[in-house]
């Protein structure tokens, strides 16, 4: 590999893809047919956006080094990103058939296959990874794509070995950190904890990858699924103070007057505080920061909020001021506005899942 090559395989490396395809064309005028410059121009043009482009270069290379595996898996991957999964497949296999004992290639097929919604296909990408695995245990990317079929196929604990092992291996893996932490978060009921971990896993993997709408989502999720869990502790609050207020307006006697206001009181205070007290454990100092900075630029979680809120509110100047009435007047609104937020906000952040 000439010098001007391995400067353009190491800003390919680097990120920086314009500069390293302008030096692999540069290598390519003076050598037309080299296919390994052929094939980090298609991977530079890939990277850019340029399907066309990269396909036209990627089949230059094959014509001049008909069994060069790397170009043949290249192909497999711009098939792959322009959705042309049989011919993606095909190009794939014949990479296993050229190199069987190289790791890549199996990964490449087990990822053609994982694209597939038919059970048997996924069936044999996880055993394509298994392979890739066998060939190459030291590659993190073997141990994730086992992981990633693993956990399309139901085989949880299988799944949560191969990430952590993909992350022991690339603790970068912003991918890794974002799929572990689904698995915690489905067993936030059973495991304690695992909702703690899963945030923290989401925190990690955004944080890694800028880009990576994902994991950001995921952190959407959890803080309007947290917000709206709240909503019971101040239905329990509207409930209490409705009740005690229509019993002071009827005028009973002090002493029962007392006992409804004390017990609406406990109500409140006991609700909201163990509310608090729980949530504080549960999103330990270091999560709470980016949980409000996700919160701040999710218009339904900020709508959840505000609708908890004023339920909130308007239960507590129920109680302190129950002679007017006005407030009570505001229950029944409030009480359907939070009902109603609670599904629209759901179904309009649903809507904002990126696509995987």
């Amino acid at each position: 590999m000439s010098r001007e090559l391995r400067q353009a395989d190491a800003l390919f490396d680097l990120g920086r893809f314009e500069q390293a395809a302008e030096l692999a064309a540069r290598h390519l005028a003076d050598e037309p047919d080299d296919p390994a410059a052929l094939v980090l121009l298609a991977r530079c043009r890939h990277r850019l956006g340029d399907e066309q482009q990269a396909l036209t270069t990627v089949e230059q290379a094959l014509r001049a080094q008909p069994d060069f595996v790397a170009a043949w898996l290249m192909l497999t991957h711009i098939l792959l990103a322009t959705r042309q999964y049989d011919r993606a497949e095909e190009t794939a296999r014949h990479a296993v058939a050229l190199a069987p004992r190289h790791w890549a290639t199996h990964y490449t097929l087990g990822t053609v296959l994982d694209r597939s919604v038919r059970a048997e296909r996924r069936h044999a990408a996880y055993e394509a990874a298994r392979t890739a695995v066998a060939l190459a245990p030291e590659e993190s990317d073997t141990h994730f794509l086992v992981g990633l079929t693993a956990h399309r196929l139901g085989h949880h604990q299988v799944a949560e070995r191969a990430y952590e092992t993909a992350l022991r291996l690339d603790p970068q893996s912003s991918e890794a950190h974002n799929n572990l932490s689904l698995l915690h978060l489905r067993r936030r009921w059973r495991r304690p904890g695992s909702w703690t971990k899963a945030a923290q896993g989401f925190v990690r993997s955004a944080a890694l990858d800028l880009n990576d709408r994902q994991a950001r989502y995921n952190l959407e999720t959890m803080a309007w699924g947290t917000v709206a869990a709240s909503r019971w502790v101040a239905l329990a609050g509207f409930v209490a103070t409705s009740m005690a207020a229509a019993h002071l307006r009827s005028e009973p006697s002090a002493g029962s007057a007392l006992v409804g206001v004390l017990l609406a009181t406990a109500v409140l205070v006991g609700g909201w505080g163990g509310w608090f007290l729980w949530l504080g454990r549960r999103v330990p100092p270091p999560l709470r920061r980016p949980l409000l900075l996700v919160s701040r630029g999710c218009t339904p979680v900020l709508a959840m909020a505000v609708a908890v809120a004023l339920l909130a509110l308007q239960s507590v100047l129920t109680l302190v001021l129950w002679r007017t009435g006005g407030f009570g007047a505001l229950a029944f609104p409030l009480f359907w506005g939070a009902v109603i937020t609670y599904w629209v906000s759901r179904a309009v952040l649903q809507r904002r899942a990126p696509k995987t």
